[in-house]
C-alpha cells in the first residue's frame, strides 16, 4: 500500500538468509509479488497517516525504509503483532546475511 491510495492484504515471509521480507498474494501462488530488502533498514511503528481514518489503524502501522530510502508502510492485525512484526525486523536488519 505504499504506492497506492488503497491498502491491499499480503502474506509476508521475514527470512533472514537472505534478510528479505516477502510478499505473496494471499489467495494463493508461490511466487513472490516483490520483496523488501532489510538488510541495514530502519523500522518504527506510525501512529497515523494523513489519509487514513484514525479508528482503522490507531497503533497498528508501522514503517519500513529500506538503505536505498524506500518507504513501506504495512498495517499489522493488531497492536502485539506490530510490535512482533518491528523486533523481529529490527533483529534480522542487524544480523541477517
Amino acid at each position: 500500500g505504499h504506492r497506492r491510495k488503497n491498502w491491499k492484504v499480503r502474506k509476508f515471509v521475514l527470512r533472514d538468509d537472505p534478510a528479505y521480507l516477502h510478499y505473496y498474494d494471499p489467495a494463493g501462488g508461490e511466487e513472490p509479488l516483490g520483496a523488501i530488502h532489510l538488510r541495514g533498514c530502519v523500522v518504527t511503528a506510525v501512529e497515523g497517516m494523513p489519509d487514513s481514518k484514525k479508528y482503522d489503524v490507531e497503533n497498528i502501522l508501522f514503517e519500513i525504509i529500506t538503505a536505498n530510502d524506500i518507504h513501506y508502510y504495512l498495517q499489522a492485525a493488531s497492536p502485539t503483532e506490530r510490535t512482533e512484526w518491528i523486533k523481529a525486523i529490527q533483529t534480522v536488519s542487524r544480523t541477517g546475511k
